[in-house]
């Protein structure tokens, strides 16, 4: 447990933004996952409509520093390489 005023501040501030993180990591990992799905279901034109979102997500991810500006931009690369090939 933190002793110091400033130590318990910082542990009430890590919590809070966990909370932000976590919401911000499984929306961005559930909109990858239904692109995903949806392309093995060979149902590319609803895929298509998915993509506005999925890079949304990803960029916000990127833009609170959950992801790095590289793994952000190899994940939309790999993710669209997938449906456009």
């Amino acid at each position: 447990m933190p002793i110091t005023q400033s130590a318990k501040k910082a542990l009430r501030s890590s919590k809070k933004k966990r909370v932000f993180n976590l919401r911000r990591k499984n929306e961005m990992q559930n909109v990858v996952k239904e692109y995903k799905k949806l392309i093995l279901a060979k149902k590319s034109e609803e895929a298509k409509k998915l993509i506005p979102k999925l890079q949304k997500a990803i960029d916000k991810a990127k833009k609170t520093g959950l992801i790095k500006k590289n793994t952000a931009s190899r994940k939309k690369s790999r993710l669209m390489k997938i449906i456009f090939r």
